[in-house]
């Protein structure tokens, strides 16, 4: 149970957001990185690595490759964050980086046809490029790779069923949210990163297809996708990160375009999740139950990427007043994960709102949601 100044904390919190999005509030809260909630962060990962990590495979303990990207993400988003060099040659030691290192790999096979997965190691690639490149150290095989798997997911698009988009996998049968929202994502960071006007152009064309398909719903939540047979919203679950990864993709198109219209959008999905995908101001998968989770290792991860990519929203956005709409419900997630969610081991269960009743599942896709959930108030919320 959390203590009285705890739960005083979260409660707090959470009447610090109401209020924000009433615009009662307008001053900033603080945005120098909390160090504190730092120090946090690195035990998380310290755990993650010495007990999840296996350092003969590379891998983490029965990951897959999207997960294993959004841990080494995570892992350099905090080093960047906290300005150390505590995880530096996890990515060079991981079978990701040591494929990103390869000038001769094999990345259609590689990738096995799954188009989100990889468009989660694009980001992954980059942000240890990024880690590399602040260190002075060479990252040019990392952007070089990412490059390459940026184009083998270009050559995805599709107009001939539902009008465009990407498909999710290679046997073409099911365009989603996540794919679509991180081929936005993709282009229009890329398009920042390098100033390539086909990346551009790419976000451009995936928006304006994504805006119309019908994914997003009255309530302002993407769903999972489209029925191939009608091109309708198929109505399936409408998890958390499909909420947040849009609103980084619109957040990196605004930058450029110059268009703040887009952060507009972006936020419709983000207040949508505070709104409905929340149990008492604490964010909730469908699958989340403090008594028997059902969420399988995917969707263990997905609440962390919602406060991920909150970050990268807000690094994109770069306006005081939209920070402060979500710097308290990003530091209610940090209390959350910090006295419901970690254990004595300080492993991350899956379920934030509330302690776990050995309901809660332990696992390092899940130590990597808390992580990110950590690092992103770090970044963003009250410390």
């Amino acid at each position: 149970m959390f203590s009285t100044a705890s739960l005083l904390t979260i409660v707090s919190a959470a009447a610090l957001f109401f209020s924000l999005s009433e615009g009662v509030l307008a001053t900033p809260v603080r945005r120098a990185q909390c160090a504190a909630t730092l120090n946090e962060a690195k035990v998380i990962a310290d755990r993650l690595q010495s007990h999840w990590f296996n350092t003969a495979t590379g891998q983490y303990t029965d990951g897959e490759l999207w997960t294993d990207c959004n841990a080494l993400e995570d892992l350099h988003n905090l080093m960047l964050a906290a300005g150390s060099d505590d995880y530096g040659s996890v990515a060079d030691e991981s079978w990701i980086g040591k494929a990103a290192l390869n000038p001769n790999e094999d990345w259609n096979a590689f990738l096995g046809g799954s188009w989100d997965d990889s468009q989660w190691l694009i980001l992954a690639l980059w942000k240890i490029a990024d880690y590399k490149n602040a260190r002075g150290q060479d990252a040019s095989a990392y952007l070089s790779s990412a490059a390459k798997v940026y184009d083998i997911v270009a050559a995805q698009w599709d107009d001939t069923v539902c009008g465009g988009g990407v498909w999710w996998s290679s046997a073409n049968t099911y365009k989603n949210a996540i794919t679509n929202e991180l081929f936005l994502l993709t282009s229009a960071s890329g398009y920042l990163r390098t100033g390539n006007q086909t990346y551009l152009d790419n976000a451009n064309k995936e928006w304006n297809w994504l805006s119309n398909s019908g994914m997003r719903n009255s309530d302002g939540l993407f769903n999972d996708g489209l029925d191939s047979s009608t091109c309708q919203n198929n109505g399936q679950t409408t998890w958390t990160y499909n909420q947040a990864v849009v609103a980084s993709g619109l957040g990196a198109l605004g930058v450029a375009n110059k268009d703040t219209s887009l952060f507009d959008e972006a936020e419709i999905s983000l207040d949508a999740s505070m709104s409905h995908l929340t149990v008492n101001g604490i964010l909730k998968e469908s699958c989340d139950d403090p008594v028997s989770s059902s969420c399988d290792h995917n969707q263990q991860i997905f609440k962390g990427i919602w406060t991920k990519h909150v970050q990268y929203y807000l690094d994109q956005a770069n306006d005081a007043a939209r920070t402060a709409k979500y710097s308290a419900f990003l530091g209610a997630q940090y209390s959350a994960i910090y006295h419901y969610g970690k254990n004595a081991d300080n492993d991350v269960g899956n379920v934030w709102y509330a302690p776990s009743q050995g309901g809660s599942i332990f696992s390092p896709e899940a130590s990597a949601s808390g992580l990110a959930g950590i690092v992103a108030d770090a970044k963003y919320g009250p410390c």
